[in-house]
């Protein structure tokens, strides 16, 4: 077995070390319900990626998650938080982020089974998309001829790893941002469905910022 070959093994290995518990979070109170609240619709079985729901299958990869956490790759959704308000956003708070962040630091404890959920929390799903008339396609500044009620927008053209930023200048010089996706994965593609429809009226300037190829499209009515 070449060099290549071995550290693509230990690379593939889940490894369970023996760390010091440090803290009183455990997987059973604490951990287990933020899984299968915002985890559990994909990481389960016969689900999109592999299984999360128990504590053997969550503790060789306690780090892992938590470096997916810290970074926002996980749950896949794209949008930068604090740009925009969407419905059905699987993001975890930042309570919950430090949370899962002490728990692993701290030695990821079982804690007592007797404290695990008697069902699982079903996770937020995708919104679906709600009834619209109009389409505005916009690559990089475009200027509304009427009133658009916006309810979703639908980046489209991005390549992996590529971002791109939405935003509205109305006619009164107010700026809304609208959207950041960052770090975008073509797999994760879905739509971005306003918590609440927004009203931009005639003159608003739509404004894109993405790499050449990458478009947003504005559905309202």
């Amino acid at each position: 077995m070449n060099k290549h070959a071995v550290l693509l093994f230990f690379l593939a290995v889940p490894l369970w070390s023996h760390d010091a518990i440090t803290t009183k979070l455990t997987w059973t109170q604490e951990i287990s319900r933020i899984v299968y609240k915002r985890c559990g619709s994909c990481h389960r079985e016969g689900g999109a990626a592999m299984s999360l729901l128990t504590y053997e299958a969550v503790r060789p990869w306690a780090k892992a998650i938590r470096d997916e956490v810290l970074s926002r790759r996980m749950p896949p959704w794209g949008a930068v938080q604090g740009v925009g308000n969407f419905a059905g956003d699987p993001s975890l708070s930042q309570p919950e982020i430090d949370m899962l962040v002490g728990w692993v630091e701290g030695g990821a404890p079982q804690g007592d089974p007797a404290f695990l959920p008697t069902h699982m929390p079903v996770a937020t799903p995708v919104a679906a998309m709600p009834k619209y008339s109009r389409t505005v396609v916009c690559a990089n500044d475009t200027k509304l001829v009427g009133a658009l009620n916006l309810v979703a927008i639908r980046p489209k053209g991005l390549q992996d790893g590529a971002s791109l930023e939405a935003w509205a200048i109305k006619p009164d010089g107010a700026v809304e941002r609208l959207l950041w996706v960052n770090r975008y994965r073509r797999r994760w593609a879905h739509d971005y469905v306003l918590a609440n429809p927004l009203l931009l009226p005639a003159g608003t300037r739509l404004r894109v910022a993405a790499k050449p190829g990458a478009v947003a499209s504005f559905l309202g009515k």
